[in-house]
């Protein structure tokens, strides 16, 4: 090798080993604000730890957790129920976020988890659901995220079986008499009530003491009773949902008297 060769090998040996530790000068830097911002997230300083994230995934583009960290602080800050503006832009903020780490890690369920909460929490039910869903795919066993479907598939057939039933001036606990009225209502209504019970029965199966789950089930059961074609038919459909208020009341109760500080008689 001569003179001219050594040289320009021994530049581009410097240069290399210059990048190398510039690079993991960044990444030890990037570790040190994501450990600083979670300091932050811990007291609840989410937008003090939002900066150090934001820096840790600017000096480390593959930090993951700083990612992560940097979509739930603004995920916290979120404040469900509220239309303004600012708080908007920060579940889409947020949204956005998540969207970031799913690229680099497209089955990765805390953000999955995120995004489906957030649109559930912003009453945007379908997308809320594609996202459960989505979890479900990934993690089929956790039944949370079926209750929430069944939660969904209740809310998306209450409001239109109320509006029709304020429209035709029908007391909420009385049947709708009007056949044609009631074949459009089930024939949207019903596809929801099987995927909804069906939700909620899974999450039983994996959580025999889910109450809540079984409350709306309770309430699904009453939806399929207003589309049912017969007296004999609704007052079954009725049945069953008492049924499972019973079971719901009873597992409360249970759970309330295992619950600490409660005397036991």
């Amino acid at each position: 090798m001569n003179l001219l060769k050594k040289n320009v090998w021994l530049a581009c040996a410097i240069v290399a080993g210059l990048l190398l530790s510039a690079s993991g000068c960044a990444k030890l830097q990037a570790r040190d604000q994501l450990n600083k911002g979670v300091a932050f997230y811990k007291e609840g300083k989410y937008q003090l730890a939002i900066e150090h994230f934001k820096s840790a995934v600017n000096l480390d583009p593959t930090l993951l957790n700083a990612k992560l960290y940097l979509a739930t602080a603004y995920a916290n800050q979120y404040v469900p129920g509220s239309e303004q503006e600012e708080n908007v832009k920060i579940a889409e903020q947020a949204i956005s976020e998540f969207h970031e780490v799913l690229r680099d890690d497209p089955n990765n369920v805390g953000s999955i988890t995120g995004i489906a909460n957030l649109y559930f929490q912003m009453k945007r039910m379908d997308e809320a659901k594609e996202y459960y869903k989505r979890q479900l795919a990934v993690d089929p066993n956790n039944p949370e995220a079926w209750y929430s479907v069944g939660v969904i598939d209740w809310t998306l057939a209450y409001q239109p079986r109320i509006e029709l039933k304020t429209r035709l001036k029908i007391p909420p606990d009385q049947a709708i008499k009007d056949a044609k009225e009631r074949q459009a209502l089930a024939e949207r209504n019903l596809p929801l009530i099987e995927e909804g019970m069906n939700s909620l029965n899974k999450a039983i199966e994996l959580r025999p003491d889910y109450d809540d789950a079984m409350a709306y089930l309770n309430l699904l059961y009453r939806e399929k009773a207003d589309l049912a074609d017969s007296p004999e038919m609704r007052d079954a459909d009725l049945k069953t949902a008492d049924s499972w208020m019973d079971k719901t009341l009873e597992i409360k109760k249970q759970k309330a008297a295992k619950a600490p500080g409660t005397l036991q008689g």
